[in-house]
């Protein structure tokens, strides 16, 4: 009984055991774990208020993954304003240019002007129903994506909003997105965790 009590204080108090145990990295935890990421691009991230938050930038910016992914499950949990425009980018194939077109995007951003492509779709690869019923703004959302071979699929606060076969890009790392709302920032992004289990 002791030895059971015992295991059970350690796993409580070890979280990031747990999650190792379990196969998963986390990435980021709160305002823990800038140093997983390089950055790319002058948007103003920082540990704040319990996530890891951008708000200014001149141009698209992005935290950029240290290691490369082939096969995975992405958790990401995310707040965003009304104006946000921002993404999950996986298996880059050039992390010095991170974009649509070397990527597979899973979007953030309720206001595009093309709404198939808006939160919850794969920008140039996978539509959502328009009206776009997937909505980010102003509340913690989760993420969960999935690639295995040419399948992703991804999952919007429990929801399925798209899964699709392409073999277009089968592996890199990946990244968060700070975007512009046009020739303007775009509205505040907030990371409060993401975690990365290879499958």
């Amino acid at each position: 009984m002791k030895r059971l009590l015992v295991l059970g204080v350690v796993l409580l108090a070890g979280c990031a055991t747990v999650d190792n145990w379990m196969g998963w990295t986390t990435l980021l935890d709160g305002e823990k774990g800038l140093e997983n990421f390089n950055r790319l691009g002058d948007a103003n991230w920082r540990a704040e208020g319990g996530a890891i938050v951008a708000d200014r930038a001149k141009d698209n910016s992005y935290l950029v993954t240290k290691d490369s992914y082939k096969d995975f499950q992405i958790h990401a949990e995310f707040w965003a304003d009304t104006t946000t425009n921002s993404g999950v980018f996986i298996r880059i194939t050039n992390p010095q240019k991170v974009g649509a077109d070397s990527s597979y995007e899973v979007n953030i951003y309720d206001l595009r002007a093309g709404p198939e492509y808006g939160t919850g779709a794969i920008v140039n690869f996978a539509k959502v129903p328009v009206p776009n019923p997937y909505k980010a703004v102003g509340k913690w959302n989760t993420f969960d994506i999935t690639a295995k071979g040419s399948v992703v699929s991804v999952v919007f606060n429990g929801q399925k909003t798209v899964e699709m076969t392409d073999a277009k890009f089968l592996q890199g790392p990946f990244a968060l997105q700070f975007g512009n709302h046009g020739k303007e920032p775009g509205g505040v992004i907030k990371w409060r965790k993401v975690q990365v289990k290879a499958l």
